[in-house]
């Protein structure tokens, strides 16, 4: 049973404290307790009793709160026969522990209470539990392995009248049951995705509930297994244990049409063997994209270190099994260059990048140029996220999208993907994942016909990310055709005229760095990242702002520049572009 069904009924005489949000957690059980450290006697899912007289001052509250969130109860209902109204320093700690906290009048026995939880999910148990342990078992041996996570949910429709779809954080669709033969339409599951990721950033735990259009689903989160374990070091305590943020915009999620807030013990369970089941299923897919990301990466190395277009096409020509099963080599390609990028965190946005650039580019927004066949994906052949090829360094990701279906005749000015199509569908739910303190930007390029071109392109989406990045929003996107700058011409500069220019910037610079390891040129390059903002550099850096305004004055010094000077800020930034 669940926390919100014990205080909707009136004879048990609850009064809700705090925790209005956790009020979907299951009851399996009941313990009345006047120990100061009950642990041992705790197995999880309780709804503990307490009269209070373990407490004789404010500061055993904090404890005696801990103790009970650490052992994963579901909710503390304190009597006021002892002390009254309940205490604010056991409210407080409650609060600080996300623990629901109920008031139990003085007129209502705890006995009262205890039988009453006793017989409802003594009552569930004896009624669910031979048709769930069969089920389960039918899931466990029918599970991806033999057909994918479409298999397991048209078993849940079959079996329990249940219609569910597995979601990306993206809103897309990635399974879904057969039974009603109809699918979620795209602004449903970007509701629904917008809802799941917002709810998992506050810390709630699921399954969590949302109604869009009048119509009542619960989200179920599906971790992977880096994932998993990242949940359980959290409730440990353990240290090191990874930030949610790191995971949140990657992670699936099962959407179930109904609401899960009056299920008994076992359905949950058997939910949550289900997501464990296309948990699997997800850790194979992304072992599968090892190989894509490796290969992606290798060419992102060779465009990157002004390698000859021959070696790179060369490459090309080898991945292609791999980047293009079964259609042979790409006459156009495009790059995209995403950044995630966190306020005041040291999190690593490039593999979150790397996970977001995959899911989006697998399911563009209807009506753009990439959805050739009118449903939503890229050319016609073999599964879209078999093409992916994505690689990532620091916070950037860079994918290589083929464009098999772009011909020689078309004039490449409207061909492939196009920025604000890529997010359409997507911003709403990112922007809940992002949830007011996290950036997503996004450059795309204009179409390359050789492997010679794919220099010039990654420095065109780069530029178009930065465009991006200066504009207000959390998801913002950029694309090749908003771009009239100098930035484009970088590519066709002679390699002679790039090192003697870069030379006369830099070389005093890299110099300095190497003889006493000041740094000075990630310092200039962030510097000039963040258009010259003291604070936010110095942020990005983790220096003292004084640290910083030291370092930039070195660099004015040994190159006799001016930071504060429009010229000689775009001199820098050339010299970066094409160092």
């Amino acid at each position: 049973m669940r926390l919100r069904a014990l205080l909707d009924t009136d004879a048990l005489g609850l009064r809700l404290l705090g925790g209005e949000d956790e009020l979907d957690r299951t009851v399996r059980g009941v313990m009345t307790t006047d120990l100061r450290d009950p642990s041992r006697y705790l197995a999880g899912g309780e709804l503990v009793l307490t009269g209070l007289a373990w407490r004789r001052d404010a500061a055993d509250s904090e404890p005696f709160v801990r103790i009970l969130a650490n052992a994963g109860v579901a909710a503390l209902a304190a009597g006021e026969a002892e002390l009254g109204a309940v205490p604010d320093d056991i409210v407080e700690a409650c609060a600080r522990h996300r623990l629901p906290l109920f008031a139990v009048n003085e007129s209502v026995a705890f006995a009262t209470i205890t039988e009453h939880v006793v017989r409802q999910v003594s009552g569930e148990r004896a009624g669910d539990l031979a048709a769930v342990v069969d089920r389960h078992r039918r899931l466990m041996t029918s599970g991806p392995t033999g057909g994918g996570p479409d298999v397991v949910l048209d078993l849940l429709g079959s079996d329990l009248d249940l219609r569910a779809w597995v979601l990306s954080p993206a809103g897309r669709a990635v399974a879904g049951s057969s039974a009603g033969g109809t699918t979620l339409p795209r602004p449903v599951r970007a509701r629904l995705a917008a809802e799941h990721l917002a709810a998992t950033r506050t810390g709630r735990r699921g399954p969590h509930r949302a109604v869009v259009d009048g119509v009542t689903y619960s989200l179920f989160p599906i971790r992977t297994r880096a994932a998993l374990t990242s949940v359980e070091a959290q409730a440990r305590g353990a240290a090191g244990a990874r930030d949610v943020r790191e995971t949140v915009l990657s992670d699936w999620m099962l959407a179930v049409e109904a609401d899960a807030g009056d299920w008994p013990e076992e359905r949950l369970d058997l939910l949550q063997g289900v997501t464990q089941l296309i948990a699997v299923e997800r850790d194979r897919r992304d072992a599968a994209r090892t190989v894509r990301r490796r290969l992606a990466q290798e060419v992102l190395e060779l465009v990157q270190t002004g390698a000859a277009p021959a070696e790179i096409a060369a490459r090309l020509r080898v991945a292609a099994p791999v980047l293009l099963p079964g259609l042979g080599a790409a006459p156009h390609w495009q790059v995209v260059v995403a950044r995630v990028e966190w306020e005041n965190a040291g999190i690593e946005g490039g593999p979150v990048a790397q996970s977001l650039l995959e899911e989006i580019l697998v399911d563009p927004s209807p009506g753009s140029p990439a959805d050739a066949s009118g449903g939503g994906s890229l050319p016609a052949g073999p599964e879209p996220s078999d093409r992916i090829a994505v690689a990532h360094t620091g916070d950037e990701a860079v994918a290589l999208v083929p464009l098999p279906g772009v011909s020689a005749e078309h004039d490449g000015s409207e061909t492939g993907l196009l920025a604000d199509s890529l997010l359409e569908a997507v911003r709403a739910p990112l922007s809940a994942g992002l949830d007011g303190d996290g950036r997503l930007t996004l450059g795309v390029s204009a179409s390359v016909h050789s492997a010679e071109g794919l220099r010039g392109a990654l420095e065109e989406a780069r530029h178009a990310r930065r465009v991006a990045a200066a504009r207000p929003g959390r998801v913002c996107a950029a694309g090749h055709q908003e771009l009239a700058s100098h930035v484009l011409l970088l590519p066709f500069v002679p390699d002679d005229v790039r090192r003697a220019f870069t030379a006369r910037l830099l070389d005093p610079l890299r110099e300095y760095d190497k003889r006493h390891r000041a740094e000075l040129i990630p310092t200039l390059e962030a510097f000039l990242d963040c258009d010259g903002s003291w604070t936010r550099c110095a942020a990005r850096l983790h220096l003292h702002v004084n640290t910083l305004r030291y370092r930039v004055g070195r660099i004015e010094q040994l190159t006799s520049r001016d930071l504060s000077r429009l010229e000689d800020k775009l001199d820098f930034f050339l010299a970066l572009r094409m160092s």
